[in-house]
């Protein structure tokens, strides 16, 4: 089934309006990976040894890191904190709450008034109590500091409503109440250290998200004159849903560049010969969600290759990306190593703009870093080396952390006129001592659409 065709029928025609036919259907079937009878037991069980050895291994590091004696996350049915999925999930009443006390090389696990057969088989919790106990459990282990998911900087630590804090107060009552703090530079730690099967993991989500994302930029999907952006758009999305995937991200970002820029992005234009195409958009797998981009040239007649003026700026873009790679190293913060990756960068020759505002310097390749923070959401919660993260650059950027270097660079196309290309470079990858390691084969070459 090749050039962008189900049995007869074009993408687009299947796709049009954003409503998947039968026909479609029949056709995605065969492209994706059933989903075995075993598939979900083999996730869940993937799931509690990345539990296990985040409790055994990271969180009493980041308890003590954090000065946090104890840290609770409350939820209630039908408003589940976000982090739920990574604490066990589990079946939620009227008020719940996972507990975690300091035991020094040990933190103890408790879940009271949450549980369920998954939840409990995984044996990561050593005590299952009712939410009528979590006053007496606290009053036992008398802690000085209770940390809560209240954030000023991280939606993701942020997971306690207004009326959760007040009712916490209220069960936990003096001297507890006054205890409570924020334990949102904690959660970051705990997130964005990660162990060897969250590396594994997250390696994959990426090697998906690049699969699907070069096939959804080829003749598989694309009819040159009569797909649409929306159409890539939504062969995407139905990629996910045939394998049992998920994304951060809502619909994914595939847009069209020209000589004024952006100009429309998962809309209903339809592709034409001489575009050129990028998506932007993760893939979720377990817990773990990337963020990528990819860049398509769309072959007119007589072509085999993009034009010389797209090749050069992709090629600048690239020499930008192999500078970042060498550059970025573990640093006592993200800041000073993206003060150093800057340095080396404008000491290759390139001129450092704001985002989205090249200059007109046609001897100049204008290029943004925004390197940032990945893992369990397309744009995580840990150390930030992104100019819209400051917060986050004031954290440690340790070994281990996962991040998305992302850079765009805008070079001088005189097949336009001299307007600049832009050229987004987008892949994920993980800091170690030497520096940063990719997870998957990162884009290397401008993909093309025949």
């Amino acid at each position: 089934m090749g050039g962008g065709e189900v049995r007869g029928v074009g993408w687009a025609t299947a796709y049009r309006g954003g409503v998947l036919t039968a026909l479609a259907i029949m056709a995605i079937a065969p492209c994706a990976a059933p989903l075995d009878a075993q598939e979900a037991r083999r996730r869940w069980e993937r799931m509690c040894q990345i539990r296990a050895e985040k409790f055994d291994l990271v969180l009493p590091k980041a308890m003590h890191d954090n000065d946090l004696d104890m840290w609770i996350v409350v939820m209630r049915e039908g408003l589940l904190d976000p982090l739920w999925e990574a604490l066990g999930r589990g079946d939620v009443g009227d008020w719940a709450y996972y507990v975690f006390t300091d035991r020094g090389e040990r933190t103890e696990r408790a879940a009271l008034g949450v549980g369920g057969y998954k939840l409990e088989q995984c044996g990561v919790y050593d005590h299952f109590g009712s939410a009528a106990s979590l006053a007496d459990y606290v009053a036992e282990r008398d802690p000085e500091r209770i940390g809560v998911n209240m954030a000023t900087s991280i939606g993701g630590a942020d997971g306690l409503s207004h009326t959760s804090y007040l009712h916490l107060q209220e069960v936990l009552g003096a001297p507890y109440a006054d205890r409570i703090v924020s334990a949102e530079r904690f959660v970051s730690d705990f997130r964005a250290t990660r162990t060897a099967s969250e590396i594994a993991a997250f390696a994959e989500a990426g090697e998906i998200s690049r699969e699907i994302a070069e096939r959804a930029f080829s003749n598989e999907v694309i009819t040159p004159g009569v797909t649409t952006l929306e159409d890539v758009a939504w062969w995407m999305l139905d990629q996910l849903l045939a394998r049992g995937l998920d994304s951060s991200f809502d619909m994914p970002s595939v847009y069209l560049t020209g000589p004024t820029g952006i100009e429309a992005s998962s809309t209903d234009r339809i592709i034409q010969r001489g575009d050129l195409l990028m998506i932007d958009w993760g893939v979720g797998f377990l817990d773990f969600y990337t963020d990528m981009k990819r860049v398509a040239y769309v072959l007119r007649a007589g072509e085999t290759e993009p034009p010389p003026g797209i090749r050069h700026a992709f090629e600048r873009a690239m020499q930008v990306r192999n500078v970042m790679k060498a550059s970025i190293k573990p640093a006592p913060t993200a800041q000073q190593a993206v003060d150093a990756t800057w340095a080396a960068i404008e000491a290759a020759g390139f001129n450092r703009i704001e985002f989205n505002q090249p200059t007109d310097d046609p001897d100049v390749t204008d290029v943004v870093i925004g390197p940032h923070s990945v893992g369990n959401w397309g744009h995580g919660i840990g150390p930030s080396l992104a100019f819209f993260n400051p917060p986050r650059q004031t954290y440690e950027l340790r070994p281990g952390t996962l991040i998305s270097v992302e850079l765009f660079a805008y070079t001088a196309n005189p097949e336009w006129g001299g307007a600049k290309v832009r050229i987004p470079l987008e892949d994920d990858a993980v800091v170690t001592e030497r520096g940063v390691e990719w997870l998957y084969p990162v884009t290397r070459r401008i993909l093309v659409v025949k």
